[in-house]
């Protein structure tokens, strides 16, 4: 069976990574897999957390950003399959083997990602609930594997973002000039596509995201303006609007 090599940056969100992975490793119980946490220089117990639920994790001596905490995982990584995961995504069951049946039905598919309550573009389902129990309860009546529930798209977000090692060993790894973070999975994507790959959303597929935790601490003035200069970054480097995707 394939590896899967999750790979989970943070930074300073101990109580939404001890969610996360108990979530993994509740609800990831049919296939194989690795936990990479990188810790972008946490100063709330993030380490110790780890080092006491055995969880292979790199320190950093500050935070370097969600493209660069990426990479270093993926240089550790042994998977056959990688999947960059944020912090604040729980998981439901079955999640992991139904992404992996969109990522294994075709030579050509390069990412695959699911559907979620909170995200940009087409990947943002209509889904209520109260609770995180609530969701898991909706999601285990969701998560039934459903490749008409599949679609070819061309971007997905990188909250919950599966792709072949092989991709990696083909395009590299994520552009290190957008850090601390924003349009890094859109260039990715547009790499994969631009070496012929396609992109799938698993619609079978629902995790839940609280949204943007990282982010939200620097104020939305800040995150606002670092939005706008990575747009310009990726206008830059390819002469096309990131936008005419979503």
């Amino acid at each position: 069976m394939t590896l899967t090599s999750i790979i989970i940056p943070t930074y300073n969100g101990l109580h939404l990574l001890a969610e996360c992975i108990e979530a993994i490793r509740t609800y990831t119980t049919d296939t194989p897999y690795e936990l990479i946490v990188v810790d972008n220089g946490s100063t709330d117990g993030t380490a110790a957390y780890c080092k006491a639920n055995r969880i292979p994790f790199v320190s950093l001596p500050h935070n370097r950003g969600f493209p660069e905490a990426c990479n270093y995982g993926m240089r550790m990584a042994s998977g056959d399959a990688l999947l960059l995961h944020n912090n604040d995504v729980v998981v439901s069951r079955g999640w992991l083997t139904n992404m992996l049946a969109a990522l294994e039905s075709s030579p050509e598919i390069g990412i695959v990602g699911p559907v979620t309550n909170y995200v940009s573009g087409r990947q943002k389902i209509d889904i209520h609930y109260g609770s995180i129990s609530e969701f898991q309860s909706l999601a285990a009546a969701m998560n039934r594997s459903d490749r008409g529930k599949w679609q070819d798209v061309t971007r997905l977000v990188g909250l919950c973002f599966l792709f072949k090692r092989e991709l990696m060993d083909r395009i590299g790894e994520l552009d290190e000039r957008f850090s601390p973070g924003h349009y890094e999975d859109d260039d990715y994507c547009y790499r994969a596509r631009q070496a012929g790959y396609r992109l799938l959303i698993a619609g079978d597929t629902v995790v839940h995201h609280h949204g943007s935790a990282s982010f939200r601490k620097q104020g939305q003035e800040k995150l606002d303006r670092l939005v706008e200069t990575n747009y310009r970054k990726f206008m830059d480097k390819w002469g096309v609007d990131p936008r005419a995707f979503i």
